[in-house]
């Protein structure tokens, strides 16, 4: 099977100017959270932005087909809804719009708003729907297009911590069984859409600089992304001769220090590598 996100070269414009220049990833989960990434990095993989040069795919396939297909829907974060509407005309139109008939459309309305269990505010106006529930119908609204593949723009960003986790655990099992991609900039390591997730990807700056199973791409507590002026190449050389497991190119570099050495010991190599660096970060930064 393809995996669910893929780029290749990737360069993404906002206002003219590069927000993701030269990305290149590939997913190898199917139920994946990207993390710290720039934030046009959702329409750019939800079709909604084209890129400027490089390549996207989502399951094998360009955004636009996908989407065209009906393979894959994307759930962007607090789009401008018809706050007249009634949550489940909004979900209908959102499923007829994909191309599904009326009657289909309608069948599968009410089998999503029940599956989040939005059952008792399906005749309710979206302007008299709290902020968590608005969200989720969003998501309904792409679930009910019958898409395999559903992408979702940080659906907990600033919701308190109860409404986070219900709206979250209602996420998990709602899109059981489909291909789910949470574009987020941080994630709670207890969150029900990270302990279900089997992939997490964590960005710097438009580059992977962390993939793996959630739990183990947390635990590098002691990895770090920096950002050198001067001779990277230099500085990863003396690194590794000092024992630091170190990964990049250019200016930005993930270094993992070990057991033994600690973040002054990278300033040591800097000084013994004529670089100088300008940013560090832990890797971390990207779960709560």
């Amino acid at each position: 099977m393809n995996p669910v996100l893929e780029a290749r070269g990737l360069r993404v414009d906002v206002g003219g100017v590069p927000e993701v220049d030269g990305l290149t990833l590939a997913t190898t989960g199917d139920r994946v959270l990207v993390l710290a990434g720039p934030g046009v990095l959702f329409p750019a993989f939800a079709g909604l932005v084209a890129p400027r040069h490089g390549e996207i795919l989502v399951g094998g396939a360009s955004p636009r087909s996908a989407l065209e297909q009906g393979l894959m829907a994307g759930a962007p974060l607090d789009p401008p809804l018809p706050l007249a509407w009634k949550a489940c005309e909004y979900v209908a139109w959102s499923a007829r719009l994909a191309g599904r008939s009326k009657a289909d459309a309608d069948a599968a309305t009410f089998e999503v708003l029940d599956r989040l269990k939005l059952g008792p505010l399906a005749t309710h106006r979206l302007r008299y729907v709290p902020l968590s529930a608005r969200r989720a119908v969003v998501v309904a609204g792409a679930l009910a297009t019958g898409a395999t593949t559903l992408l979702v723009e940080d659906p907990l960003r600033g919701l308190a911590e109860d409404a986070a986790r219900s709206l979250a655990r209602m996420l998990v099992r709602a899109t059981a069984g489909l291909r789910t991609v949470v574009f987020a900039a941080r994630a709670s390591l207890a969150s029900p859409l990270s302990i279900d997730a089997d992939e997490a990807l964590i960005l710097d700056g438009g580059r992977v600089v962390g993939q793996g199973a959630p739990a183990e791409v947390a635990a590098r507590d002691r990895s770090y992304a920096i950002r050198l002026h001067g001779r990277g190449a230099s500085f990863a050389e003396v690194a590794e001769r000092r024992g630091v497991r170190v990964s990049g190119r250019g200016a930005h570099w993930t270094v993992d220090l070990g057991g033994s050495l600690e973040v002054r010991d990278l300033l040591d190599v800097a000084s013994a590598s004529h670089t100088v660096i300008l940013e560090l970060r832990p890797l971390t930064h990207a779960f709560a």
